[in-house]
């Protein structure tokens, strides 16, 4: 299947970056979209400058995309005001507005950071009670119930995609097991753009690792195999990175360091 216009929100950030190229092909033009400039633009892409939390420019940002990549917002831990308007009245606005220009399919990046305090080892299944670690984390719990919202009441179809670690390879020994690569989130992408009927399934976004804490059994009838294993880059991070502290939070929770960072009304 090929999109007419696909919209990527965040597309200044890394990996907005990292998928540009990654995605060639599945839309006819791709629409990118941040609050900073996106440069080197291919002959199918157009950047549209926009604000996540005003409602009139998300709109005219969404009219005439058959597809959302969700990647807009904030992605690491800030204060509550900062997270209230890129990660709560943003991801509102997308949704508002995909409503009004026919319910495009999306793709919402979500986070392991929404069950970040269940502990290293403990196998998740996709349905576990949410345990975020974060506010950042919280408005991901935000998002995902939106979505589902969404689904529920207008069948707005949503691939909620609780990436894990995406960046070019794992630098921690945490990122042994939660690490996603770049060729596996963009294989996800096709994938949820692909399938037929989609629903509104909860999809750990992560690598085939040894060791992994995160079961994708149910989203099988997506067809998604994702190929990378962080094993190849172990030796490297064991020799640089001693054994933790097993109080250490990398040690103690599966979202991290985001456990025990402090909440913040104001920066």
């Amino acid at each position: 299947m090929t999109l007419n216009r696909l919209l990527i929100t965040g597309a200044a950030g890394a990996l907005g970056r990292a998928l540009r190229p990654r995605l060639c092909g599945l839309a006819n033009e791709v629409r990118l979209s941040d609050l900073a400039d996106v440069i080197d633009l291919t002959e199918h892409e157009h950047f549209v400058p926009c604000d996540l939390a005003d409602h009139a420019a998300v709109v005219d940002l969404v009219q005439g995309c058959d597809g959302i990549l969700h990647l807009g917002g904030i992605s690491v831990e800030k204060s509550f005001d900062a997270i209230l308007e890129a990660n709560i009245r943003g991801v509102f606005n997308i949704y508002d507005a995909a409503h009004k220009a026919g319910q495009p399919r999306i793709l919402f990046a979500s986070s392991n950071h929404t069950i970040g305090f269940y502990p290293p080892g403990q196998t998740l299944q996709p349905d576990v009670p949410l345990r975020p670690d974060s506010l950042y984390g919280v408005s991901k719990c935000y998002g995902e119930a939106l979505a589902r919202m969404y689904y529920d009441k207008y069948n707005q179809e949503t691939a909620i995609v609780r990436i894990g670690s995406c960046f070019p390879e794992p630098d921690s020994r945490r990122m042994l097991s939660t690490w996603l690569s770049y060729d596996d989130l963009a294989s996800l992408v096709r994938r949820v753009f692909a399938v037929r009927d989609l629903g509104c399934p909860v999809i750990w976004g992560v690598s085939n690792n040894d060791g992994v804490w995160w079961d994708n059994t149910p989203s099988e009838a997506l067809g998604w195999k994702p190929r990378d294993n962080a094993a190849r880059f172990r030796a490297k991070v064991e020799a640089r990175l001693p054994h933790p502290d097993p109080e250490a939070p990398d040690t103690r929770f599966q979202g991290g360091g985001h456990a025990v960072k402090p909440v913040r009304a104001h920066d």
